[in-house]
């Protein structure tokens, strides 16, 4: 009766105690040593120096050194700095055949591209930043840039302009070439790149005429801004885009007219008028 009271006790200790972690083979294994928890900071906890004694290995010696970093300064520049600085840098990246584009004024997804291509080439850290060491190297291998180098009209030829264009005040917009050119008279005033809307959204070809400008204008539809937008048909305009600075070609507009140099369309914005002609050829 002793022995089945003892078993018993035994059962019941048991079933309070809790489950156990074992290994997978169920072998039972010795407690650890208390872990650092998250409230610790991660710290390892402190361990008990031995006591040296003659039987103590010696320190190793002839350990590798740490690798010296590679030198970095204070950023200038980086993916969403805009201004004449970020222009010069894409001209003097284009000059070196780092930026296959004309500049933009705009450090999107592909000047911080050129610049970690420049950077490699050059033993720096490859971080796409513009820091003063980067921006130091840079000025040493190029020349100033010519004003046509910072400002070159479009990364294309500009196309013979439509018939339709050669009198009055036009917004002369050519799909082929890629290109709007802002003409009075049939005289071209300034011209730059432009972008379309997909096969899904495409942009309307004809005459038309602007119908409402808006300075800061956002989308209702989808939510995006369209600075400097100029309305000709239903909600279609010509507005400046930041994906376009950024990405170029890769993308594409709902149907509106993108302009990817903002100084240019800035320009632009202050000289066309309500009314003005619109024609967007194919």
């Amino acid at each position: 009766m002793v022995g089945l009271a003892v078993l018993a006790m035994t059962a019941a200790t048991a079933a309070t105690a809790g489950c156990e972690a074992r290994p997978a083979d169920g072998a039972s294994t010795a407690p650890s040593s208390p872990r650092a928890t998250a409230t610790d900071d991660a710290k390892p906890a402190a361990r008990q120096s031995p006591s040296p004694d003659a039987s103590s290995p010696s320190p190793r010696t002839g350990a590798t050194p740490t690798p010296t970093p590679k030198p970095q300064g204070t950023t200038l520049m980086a993916s969403g700095s805009r201004g004449e600085q970020v222009r010069e840098l894409q001209a003097r990246l284009r000059q070196i055949g780092h930026f296959d584009r004309s500049p933009t004024g705009y450090y999107g997804t592909l000047t911080a591209a050129a610049v970690r291509s420049f950077q490699g080439k050059r033993g720096l850290s490859r971080t796409g930043r513009t820091d003063t060491v980067t921006w130091q190297k840079l000025l040493g291998m190029t020349h100033e840039p010519t004003a046509a180098e910072l400002n070159p009209p479009t990364t294309v030829p500009v196309a013979e302009p439509d018939k339709r264009c050669m009198t009055g005040r036009v917004l002369c917009i050519s799909k082929n070439s890629r290109t709007l050119s802002w003409m009075i008279d049939g005289r071209v005033v300034s011209s730059m790149d432009v972008r379309f809307g997909s096969q899904y959204t495409p942009t309307r070809e004809g005459t038309f005429s602007v119908y409402w400008k808006s300075r800061h204008h956002v989308s209702t539809l989808y939510h995006t801004a369209m600075p400097y937008a100029m309305f000709f048909s239903g909600g279609q305009a010509v507005h400046y885009s930041a994906d376009f600075a950024a990405h170029g070609y890769s993308g594409a507009s709902h149907g509106c007219v993108n302009v990817r140099d903002e100084g240019r369309i800035a320009s632009l914005f202050a000289q066309v008028k309500t009314g003005d002609k619109v024609v967007v050829s194919g």
